[in-house]
């Protein structure tokens, strides 16, 4: 009887041991069209309530499936959602499909282009940024989006005052006046702005960046001539989202950030604040700051109304205090006191509006009507000279979408201003007053399955200097083998104002006002040709490749010129300025590292100046290498960047050099905490040539060439407290 009862019992352990049998799996995702792996795709166990996110090769792991068969659900915006069933364990590779959406409007919609395409089948080059590359140059730098901008291939952060660390954006050589910086496609920045613009927009409430280089007049008008940076925010869910941001470096500057959302059936909300202080910062200790003291707070309420599924409006404030203070320390921090005399202050106060209107009209069509208001106060102080003055623009724009099964059509009109005042004690009165009506179009047509034509045609005509047609066009070849080619041109143009980086740099002082009737608009041509490539070298190596080929010319280049009388007044150049070069782009995967390769050829001449020499402050040759550890636990990556000789205004030849950056990161249930070692080679300027120049009451700065602050050392704390996926 006793042999009975063992046996049952071994029986039922058995049962019980081959009942609790787990297997580890991998689940890989991939397009329909073209069989690449769809990074970002959810793979979700219904029974098991357990879900995961495709890494870049397009695999998501699960540990601890139990054997047996599972419903499971993948999904990924802009594509079809897949229901399926498998059996745990498999035999064979459980490898699944997923199919483009169509041209359903809820897919992906790149703002930039108003398209409701996926990147892939635009004839446009986007260079896209998402939020988890965001996410870690925001912890590289929390204070602004400098460090998502400056590590992009081709793209130069020039810093113009080593006082107040005014900074302008540079793509492919071009001044940062031919870049349009857009926000939700509104136009914000830039104008009076200038380079105070990069320093007051925090990152952490941007969804992602979209880049496009080169003429992008069509859809956004003036001042896209070398292109345009569309900073896309985030928007509220069903749960709510609550991210808090710590960080503290050894240079003295403090950052807070937060941002909460969350949406019901009707309503929804996001708000953000961020606030920042610097203490005056001399690593070399020259008496001279470095970074300036700097006090500035950031704010950004939106609220969100859906009367119905088809339609959503949403209005938006953008608020940002900003003050810098720099110079001479000891007048910083004790007062005047002998030959300490100079100080920089930039005080700015911004304040934006943003509204929204957007409807479907049907399946394949939609209306959208937007406005904002932007008002921009700056009062800039230096010894014996202030300059003070506002800025207002508006922006208003209706548009309408509609797409068929093998084309998609937007066109659209607006109206932008532009009224600079400045106050009415200064000895030059530089008023401006813009106003520019535009209307345009825009079409993408699928020719075949390999081939995608894109065309565009805007007109604009500003009430002083004038009518503007800017043609566009665009095609795409792409195959199933990995392989597509882009090729496209168009035109641009630039309204001329006295906000330029040579005005910058001296402080705006004795810079006479635009004279209309003298000066031209500025005008350019463009031609962008790139090919790419994506495949895997083995099971477990992925391999892509892009390189990009780009001219751009501009004509009636405005110029800073001096005259007999100590002032400074601008003039149409008489030749071009003729921007060619290359970009190429490695990215090698690995399990969980990546291995991100980039190298930019720069040649910007000046046709108008005798020899064509290159512009100053532009470096021929700069690369960089970054190498990427994720894993659920942790995220390690170490940077490289090499930055070439360049030419200072005089025809010196600077130095080349390189600058190196570790970031580590730990992640946890409900947040991280994160230590960066930003440049710490302690590459800066100042090792290679002064910054400030004597006299010291009066003292003279040299252009800005290499980083000034050196090595920067931050710690920092996220938290996270609800919002985030369920941490299997």
């Amino acid at each position: 009887m006793n042999k009975y009862i063992l046996s049952i019992k071994l029986i039922l352990i058995l049962c019980l041991s081959l009942q609790a049998q787990t297997s580890d799996i991998q689940i890989k995702v991939i397009t329909e069209a073209e069989n690449e792996p769809l990074m970002g795709a959810t793979v979700y166990f219904e029974a098991l309530e357990k879900g995961a996110v495709t890494n870049f090769d397009g695999i998501a792991e699960f540990t601890e499936i139990p054997d047996g068969e599972h419903q499971i659900v993948i999904s990924f915006l802009g594509f079809e959602t897949l229901e399926t069933t498998i059996q745990i364990p498999s035999n064979i590779e459980l490898v699944f499909k997923l199919k483009e959406g169509g041209n359903e409007l809820d897919a992906v919609v790149l703002q930039s282009t108003r398209s409701t395409r996926t990147v892939r089948k635009i004839p446009t080059r986007i260079e896209f940024i998402g939020a988890e590359e965001l996410g870690e140059k925001a912890i590289m730098n929390p204070t602004n989006i400098s460090m998502v901008l400056r590590e992009s291939t081709g793209i130069q952060m020039q810093q113009t005052s080593l006082s107040s660390g005014s900074t302008n954006i540079r793509i492919q050589g071009l001044d940062g006046r031919y870049t349009q910086l857009l926000r939700d496609g509104f136009p914000l920045y830039g104008g009076f702005s200038s380079g105070l613009s990069i320093l007051q927009i925090p990152p952490l409430d941007l969804q992602q960046f979209e880049i496009i280089k080169g003429s992008s007049s069509t859809l956004y008008g003036g001042g896209a001539i070398a292109g345009l940076v569309n900073m896309v925010s985030k928007t509220p869910d069903e749960e709510p989202a609550l991210d808090i941001m710590l960080t503290q470096t050894q240079a003295l500057g403090s950052t807070a950030n937060i941002f909460y959302s969350k949406r019901d059936e009707k309503f929804g909300f996001s708000l953000y604040g961020s606030g920042y202080y610097q203490k005056a910062y001399d690593p070399e200790d020259d008496g001279f700051s470095n970074l300036p003291k700097t006090t500035s707070i950031s704010f950004n309420p939106k609220l969100f109304y859906y009367p119905s599924d088809k339609t959503t409006l949403w209005f938006g404030l953008n608020g940002t205090y900003d003050d810098r203070i720099g110079g001479d320390i000891t007048k910083i921090e004790d007062g005047e006191n002998g030959i300490h005399q100079y100080i920089e202050e930039n005080n700015s106060k911004r304040l934006s509006s943003q509204f929204v209107y957007e409807t479907q009209l049907d399946s394949v069509s939609a209306l959208q009507f937007k406005n904002s208001v932007s008002f921009f106060d700056r009062n800039l102080t230096v010894p014996d000279f202030n300059f003070d003055g506002q800025q207002t623009n508006t922006f208003t724009e209706i548009s309408y979408n509609t797409a068929s099964e093998k084309t998609d059509w937007i066109i659209g009109a607006n109206l932008y201003t532009s009224n600079f005042d400045e106050n009415d004690n200064a000895q030059l009165q530089r008023d401006q007053k813009d106003v520019t009506f535009g209307a345009f179009a825009n079409n993408i047509y699928d020719i075949s399955d390999n081939w995608i034509l894109e065309t565009g045609l805007r007109a604009d005509y500003n009430t002083d200097f004038g009518f503007f047609p800017l043609p566009r066009i665009s095609l795409l070849y792409k195959n199933n083998s990995g392989f597509s080619s882009r090729i496209g041109g168009g035109l641009g143009y630039k309204i001329p104002d006295i906000f330029t980086e040579e005005a910058e740099y001296i402080n705006f002082e004795n810079v006479l006002a635009i004279d209309k009737s003298t000066v031209d608009a500025e005008r350019s041509y463009g031609l962008n040709f790139d090919v790419n490539y994506q495949t895997r070298l083995t099971d477990e190596i992925g391999f892509s490749v892009n390189q990009l080929f780009y001219v751009t010319a501009i004509n009636n280049g405005l110029l800073l010129n001096s005259t007999n009388n100590g002032l400074f007044q601008f003039e149409n150049a008489t030749d071009e300025i003729f921007s060619k070069g290359a970009e190429t782009n490695i990215k090698f995967t690995y399990k969980d590292f990546r291995w991100f390769l980039n190298y930019a050829f720069i040649d910007t001449k000046l046709n108008y100046l005798p020899g064509n020499p290159q512009k100053p402050l532009t470096a021929k040759h700069n690369a960089g290498s970054v190498v990427m550890y994720e894993s659920e636990k942790w995220r390690i990556g170490y940077e490289t960047y090499y930055t070439g000789k360049q030419f200072l205004s005089n025809g010196t030849e600077t130095t080349d050099f390189v600058t190196m950056g570790l970031l580590v990161m730990r992640n946890f249930k409900l947040g991280s905490v994160f230590v960066n070692f930003e440049n710490f080679t302690d590459r800066r300027q100042s090792r290679f040539s002064p910054l400030v120049l004597p006299p010291h009451e009066n003292p003279v700065f040299p252009e800005i060439y290499a980083p000034t602050d050196g090595f920067i050392f931050s710690v920092g704390l996220i938290i996270k407290p609800f919002g985030n996926e369920d941490d299997d």
